[in-house]
């Protein structure tokens, strides 16, 4: 017979070494989630309340991360899925850098976009959900464990700095790649009145298209918030200069536990707020201070085009509208909505008569505004499917028009480029015409359409688009999951 007393050992010992809390527990068959609680072991899982089903309405529940000391905290998404917003007001996800929400945050998420790899700094994290009265999704699940931090007496990885001038590095640059599996923050304090600009002249980060796992971001002022984020950037393109608004700078590298690679070599400088900023020969152009707007925006991406037919108008000479691969369909002069006939659209706008805008030379934009086809055979004659919301909504050259979408979810992509600042990932759309079809900024809607050379997508006037609600999410995905 065993004595009682190596009986309670033995089971506290193992309730320990299980990380036995009253946040998750096991009934044998799968993980049960409680609404927050004290997670403390060496790895676990943590989820959301009932995951799989879907979370409570107007609920708030956190749970602290604790595991062995000397180690910090890694965070890896499993699932997620929250109500989407660009700016997650709704339903969203906390994590914090420590048991507080007074210290740093590392990121507010919504959506079902999973977010990449959190690593604190210490051995506590916190996890903080919150959901209103209204749209309830599945939720999240997330795999936590202690690792050990980067320690390299040799390299100097983030800190203080107040130089006017200086360079910022990955660690083990450049001698080899950085380590997996670390997080770097630098704090860059200029004079005042000062502004910062950070260029890159080396830069090869593990290639992410949402910059989930490895990525440098940038923030203006002392904090990692949302607001404050001017840009998080990976792959082995240098980004463009960064300038901040002020003269604090915080910058954050952050790396995963797989996939390294050779890192990044920065410098910095300080200007004058309101001056203008050299121009460095980085392929990037030139840049200045918010305060003066940029003249150039798209020149660099063709420098060989100063022959180009003269249109006063344009600042850059994209390519003819009859695109090769739009699907041109034959032209119905029916209800021009008051233009030219099309057979006057391809000539020079010489004449605007009352100042209003020149003659598209687009003949597509003479039809009929309305959708072709129906949700269905467009998803499948589309190169692109998403939904989002409309943010911005700007004239281009020749009667098109450039638009910003805020995604909520991306069903298809094709070669789409989706960009992502913070936890908001971005489109950019180029529709053939200004009024079709028709699109308000600050409205979700389901866009469907096809995408030109340079990763933009296009919509011409049958494109498919509608006013987007969160039952139309099932909708899509059934229509996914079937072939074409």
């Amino acid at each position: 017979m065993m004595p009682v007393g190596c009986i309670w050992g033995l089971a506290l010992f193992l309730s320990l070494s299980l990380g036995w809390t009253k946040a998750q527990q096991t009934n044998f068959t799968r993980p049960v989630f409680y609404c927050g609680g004290d997670l403390v072991a060496d790895s676990g899982f943590v989820g959301s309340e009932g995951f799989p089903s879907f979370y409570k309405p107007n609920s708030k529940c956190t749970w602290r991360i604790t595991v062995p000391e000397g180690n910090v905290v890694t965070l890896s998404f499993r699932i997620f899925d929250l109500e989407a917003d660009s700016q997650c007001r709704y339903d969203y996800l906390d994590v914090y850098n420590g048991h507080s929400n007074l210290v740093q945050k590392l990121g507010r998420f919504c959506g079902t976009f999973r977010p990449g790899a959190l690593i604190s700094t210490t051995n506590t994290m916190m996890l903080e959900m919150v959901t209103d009265g209204e749209t309830q999704s599945r939720g999240f699940v997330a795999y936590f464990s202690g690792t050990k931090p980067y320690v390299d007496d040799q390299q100097f990885c983030g800190g203080k700095i107040t130089k006017a001038q200086g360079e910022i590095t990955t660690p083990n640059w450049p001698d080899k790649k950085y380590p997996a599996g670390i997080s770097c923050s630098w704090l860059i304090t200029v004079e005042p009145d000062m502004v910062i600009q950070v260029k890159f002249d080396k830069f090869v980060l593990e290639a992410d298209t949402y910059c989930r796992f490895d990525y440098v971001a940038f923030f203006n002022g002392g904090e990692k918030d949302d607001s404050r984020l001017i840009g998080r950037f990976c792959g082995d393109e240098p980004p463009q200069p960064v300038i901040t608004t002020g003269n604090v700078l915080l910058v954050q590298f952050v790396s995963d536990l797989s996939v390294t690679s050779d890192g990044f070599l920065a410098h910095y400088s300080s200007y004058p707020r309101g001056s203008q900023i050299p121009t460095v020969d980085s392929g990037a152009g030139p840049r200045f201070i918010p305060s003066k707007p940029a003249v150039k925006p798209a020149a660099p991406q063709h420098p060989a085009t100063t022959e180009q037919p003269p249109v006063t108008t344009t600042k850059y000479v994209p390519p003819p509208p009859p695109k090769p691969t739009t699907r041109a369909r034959p032209v119905k002069p029916t209800r021009g909505r008051g233009q030219v006939t099309p057979d006057q659209d391809r000539r020079v706008p010489v004449t605007r008569p009352n100042g209003k805008r020149p003659v598209p030379q687009n003949p597509l934009c003479a039809k009929a505004c309305k959708r072709d086809g129906t949700i269905k055979t467009s998803f499948c004659a589309s190169e692109f499917v998403i939904t989002g919301k409309v943010t911005s909504l700007a004239p281009g050259p020749r009667g098109t028009l450039h638009i910003s979408v805020s995604l909520i979810k991306a069903y298809k992509q094709g070669r789409l480029t989706i960009t992502q600042v913070g936890e908001t990932m971005s489109v950019k759309l180029v529709s053939q015409c200004k009024k079709c079809p028709l699109l308000r900024r600050g409205i979700n809607y389901i866009i469907m359409g096809q995408v030109d050379e340079e990763g933009r997508g296009t919509l011409e006037p049958g494109a498919f688009t509608a006013p987007y609600k969160a039952p139309h999410h099932k909708l899509l995905m059934n229509i996914n999951n079937q072939p074409c």
